[in-house]
């Protein structure tokens, strides 16, 4: 009996110069999502991809284009040579984008314009400086959300990310958020500081949310013909009219990862692929539920050990 599959796509900070780059030598599918890409940004993020620099492929308006598009290319070789169909998908942060293409709701030519003006207004939110992120280790959820209450003071300090059981990383103004690792470190717990430009899913993203709103407006969602597992309610969506509120919360809304991938095994996921660069989410799922079978999809070598 075939097992039940979900597709899981990464987020930002997966990234590495050379993603895609054998997908797009190899199979003429990839090179078209490449080459759609380059058509619909009027840049090749194709050769920031393959050739880097890695600055500026790090530069969060590149870091997300590139990133949805190389797991876009991965997924149409996945599904062309092997032939899967999932039952579920989900992204982390930005990845949901590339969840929503997988679905069947975005047109990839609008999913990655979209997520260009996403990650600049991200940026764009908090000047450079004043917003940070810290991975936290080792803390129950009640007990941090109750340590960025108190370390935010007068500023935004709340949690961004439920990564796993034992990670959560937090996200708001710097000094509340250095406030926040020293509190922490006092507990005996381990805090650091993330190498982000910006406080991502904090309530300071709401002006770039708002941006987004406008320039999502006019994009036209299709039948979401597999479900997604959505960031910000940690449920399966299925209905196309909540897809554009859904993104547009999510740039603000703390990530719920950890309950999203329980969902799925709710639902009887007992094997999930990771498509696209790193192997972040196949390490977190191990630590949700290690039960759940992980398999990455990012290169020929790891196409040739999915059966």
């Amino acid at each position: 009996m075939m097992r039940m599959v979900a597709f899981l796509f990464p987020g930002q900070g997966s990234q590495s110069v050379g993603m895609g780059r054998e997908f797009f030598e190899n199979f003429s599918l990839a090179r078209r999502v490449f080459e759609e890409a380059d058509d619909a940004l009027h840049f090749s993020i194709s050769k920031l991809c393959f050739q880097g620099p890695e600055e500026a492929l790090k530069l969060t308006e590149n870091t997300q284009p590139a990133i949805l598009t190389t797991s876009i290319a991965c997924l149409r070789v996945l599904q062309n040579e092997k032939g899967f169909t999932p039952r579920l998908t989900a992204g982390h942060s930005l990845g949901e984008y590339s969840a929503l293409v997988a679905s069947g709701g975005l047109v990839f030519s609008d999913a990655v314009r979209i997520v260009r003006l996403r990650g600049r207004f991200m940026q764009e939110a908090v000047p450079v400086g004043e917003g940070a992120m810290a991975a936290v280790l080792g803390m129950e959820r009640e007990d941090l959300e109750r340590l960025c209450e108190e370390a935010a003071g007068e500023e935004v300090l709340a949690p961004a990310n439920f990564n796993s059981p034992g990670q959560i990383v937090i996200s708001g103004h710097t000094r509340a958020v250095e406030r926040a690792i020293e509190r922490v470190k006092q507990k005996g717990k381990k805090a650091m500081l993330l190498a982000v430009s910006a406080p991502f899913h904090s309530p300071l993203m709401k002006g770039a949310g708002e941006r987004l709103a406008k320039e999502i407006e006019p994009i036209s969602v299709g039948e979401l013909k597999i479900p997604v597992v959505t960031n910000v309610e940690a449920e399966i969506n299925e209905d196309r009219n909540r897809v554009k509120p859904l993104l547009v919360a999510q740039v603000s809304s703390p990530v719920r990862w950890e309950e999203s991938m329980k969902r799925m095994v709710q639902e009887g996921i007992e094997r999930v692929f990771e498509i696209g660069p790193g192997k972040v989410l196949s390490g977190l799922m191990k630590r949700i539920d290690s039960k759940v079978e992980t398999a990455t999809i990012e290169d020929i070598q790891t196409l040739k050990r999915i059966s």
